[in-house]
């Protein structure tokens, strides 16, 4: 949600009537689907990022993790649905 000041409002809407309703204090709140669209920044000459190696460990623990708690969801689920017999 943005919020945008009289004058941003005014710009964006060029509504004069709203703007003889609108208070210097008073803020309008657009949603970012109502909201004038953006011209898309172009990433493709950009290429790879590089990473110092910190930040590869760090990438590769966070994968590490998250390959670990999708098997305990599926050995919770597999459980739950008897595999592994009654204990």
């Amino acid at each position: 949600m943005w919020k945008l000041s009289r004058k941003d409002l005014i710009m964006v809407l060029g509504n004069t009537l709203l703007e003889d309703k609108l208070d210097d204090r008073d803020y309008l709140v657009i949603h970012p689907l109502d909201d004038v669209q953006e011209q898309k920044v172009e990433t493709k000459h950009l290429g790879p990022m590089r990473m110092t190696l910190a930040v590869r460990l760090s990438l590769l623990a966070l994968r590490g993790y998250l390959v670990l708690m999708m098997l305990l969801v599926l050995y919770h689920v597999l459980d739950l649905a008897g595999v592994f017999g009654k204990a």
